[in-house]
């Protein structure tokens, strides 16, 4: 699957990157290809064999634009992530809300630099996580 991935060059020789679908899963290299190579390993090692729903990839570029992580300064890639290396299962949803709850939601997520869809996730595993500790 083709996620986003946003890239900037740390220094003269290395670069940094951040997946908006996989929070908290920051790559890095000396090249473009490790950060490719690098980028498939830290996904695989978050997701493999976990029991956390992987997200579908943020394919809208406006709504990647509209993310504080876009400072201007980096390009965004769309990397093919080999998923069938990653024990758990994608599932699309589709769901329906208040317009009003939808942009709040939207707000939130651009806050903490992620995509509407990685938002849900961490949302409800959250609840999840809570509802599990009563």
């Amino acid at each position: 699957m083709q996620y986003p991935l946003y890239v900037h060059r740390d220094t003269a020789t290395t670069f940094r990157a951040s997946f908006p679908d996989f929070p908290g899963a920051d790559v890095a290299g000396n090249s473009l290809e490790e950060l490719k190579r690098n980028a498939q390993d830290i996904v695989e090692m978050r997701y493999d064999g976990s029991e956390q729903l992987i997200p579908t990839p943020t394919c809208d570029t406006s709504e990647l634009r509209k993310l504080e992580m876009d400072d201007g300064e980096g390009i965004w890639l769309f990397l093919d992530i080999n998923m069938s290396r990653v024990t758990s299962r994608v599932v699309g949803l589709h769901i329906s809300l208040r317009e009003a709850v939808l942009n709040r939601v939207d707000s939130a997520a651009r806050e903490r630099h992620l995509t509407r869809s990685a938002f849900f996730t961490v949302a409800a595993l959250h609840e999840l996580e809570t509802q599990a500790g009563r």
